[in-house]
């Protein structure tokens, strides 16, 4: 069968996959990218209507571009995407749209891999899975599809019209759950919101976003976590202008906290007695950050504004001090949920030997198990900020420099043996 051949293919064209693009680029390595949808669709499409990106325009960003709004401004999501889209022109990135890869798997008796595409089939020598965190939607199997609750996943969520008339549950309370919970409040719905484990910065302290105080503090760079801790909930919000998530405020808009949810029965969820536990450990990372920032900031003698009342905290609402355990969804009118609680991987179509007993990539730094295949865009691949436009950028500039230290070994001549150094042998496109 005959097949089109490429040095690097490219699965994904969002934030990963152009990112990617641009380094093999500027090294002449022939590649191509693929993506089954329109450049940077889940910004498009898997969003709700009214997202902003979690962070201002001067640091969500690739090192090459700057947004065209104020640099302190949030992006909204169809903004996000426009960036993404104008970023790949800028290099002539070779995007393939509409093309979706089913299969891919090591070549026998030759190196390489063959993919196959709904376009075709592609022989490449390496291939870098650049889906993402955000592949398949999470939706517990907790409430039975017949019990008359109408459930959605946040990706699948746009709008409060979208919704049945009635209460909403929202189990979540990262960036997504948070932003969702407080918007349908607003909207005039009664709302319960279900508290995990979090982080929960300052949205900025004295006269600084929290971008810049996990910069300067180092905590972008933090090294990645112990396996099972890749993930963690970040409660923090660009909406409204941007503000501390304060999950006290939001009870006071009448939202009504619960503990993590638990086992449904009989159209009763209950919730975990974990509530107060959740909000006085998100609290310790809010005023610890705050001390770091304090403490830093006498340290090298900055002038920037005090800020004391941003250690005080108010009072703990009811529904923390005296928890609902158990709720009867159809006693208090809820008739959606709205799961909140992230995403899982789907590599399906990738059928080489890198993959642990619960799917995951097993890797280093993106460098899979199998030789020739790299991963981009993993939550924590290589720092906390890994997942964040401008930590992919620089995780896929390690990607193409490990890309191009294997083609110089492939490089190798017996009879004239020479040293190749990467950035030769990327430039000269050696095979």
């Amino acid at each position: 069968m005959s097949s089109e051949q490429t040095e690097v293919l490219v699965v994904g064209g969002g934030q990963a996959g152009i990112a990617m693009s641009e380094h093999l680029t500027r090294g002449g390595v022939p590649h191509i990218v693929v993506e089954r949808d329109r450049i940077a669709e889940r910004w498009r499409s898997w969003r709700w209507d009214s997202l902003v990106a979690n962070g201002p325009a001067w640091h969500d960003r690739f090192p090459g571009m700057e947004f065209d709004i104020d640099a302190d401004a949030f992006a909204g999501k169809e903004q996000v995407a426009e960036y993404l889209a104008a970023y790949a022109a800028k290099f002539d990135a070779p995007i393939r749209t509409g093309v979706e890869v089913t299969r891919v798997r090591k070549n026998e008796g030759r190196p390489g891999f063959r993919a196959e595409t709904s376009d075709g089939a592609i022989d490449a020598r390496y291939v870098v899975a650049a889906t993402g965190p955000f592949q398949t939607p999470i939706v517990p199997a907790v409430v039975p599809a017949d019990a008359g609750i109408h459930q959605i996943h946040s990706s699948a969520y746009h709008r409060p019209g979208q919704l049945p008339q009635g209460g909403v549950l929202v189990v979540g309370a990262g960036s997504s759950g948070v932003q969702i919970a407080d918007e349908l409040r607003a909207s005039g719905r009664d709302v319960y919101l279900a508290v995990g484990p979090h982080d929960r910065p300052p949205r900025s302290y004295r006269g600084r976003d929290f971008c810049y105080w996990l910069g300067v503090l180092g905590k972008w760079d933090a090294a990645t976590p112990a396996a099972g801790a890749e993930h963690v909930t970040i409660a923090v919000s660009g909406a409204n202008g941007g503000r501390t998530v304060d999950f006290r405020r939001l009870a006071a808009s009448g939202i009504t906290l619960l503990g993590r949810a638990g086992a449904y029965e009989d159209g009763v969820m209950r919730f975990a007695p974990d509530l107060a536990r959740n909000i006085a450990a998100g609290d310790a990372n809010y005023l610890g950050l705050l001390q770091e920032a304090d403490a830093f900031v006498e340290r090298n003698g900055l002038d920037l504004p005090e800020e004391p009342e941003a250690h005080v905290l108010g009072a703990d609402p009811e529904c923390v001090t005296d928890p609902i355990l158990q709720l009867d969804l159809a006693a208090v009118g809820v008739t959606t949920i709205v799961w909140a609680v992230g995403f899982g991987a789907d590599y399906g179509w990738l059928e080489v030997d890198t993959f642990d007993e619960r799917g995951r990539p097993r890797h280093q730094r993106g460098v899979s198990a199998e030789p020739g295949v790299y991963f981009l865009g993993l939550p924590w691949q290589s720092r906390r900020g890994s997942s964040f436009i401008w930590g992919v950028w620089h995780d896929a500039k390690y990607l193409a420099d490990q890309i191009a230290i294997q083609r110089g070994y492939l490089a190798y001549d017996a009879a004239h043996p020479t040293i190749h150094e990467p950035a030769l042998v990327v430039s000269g496109a050696a095979r």
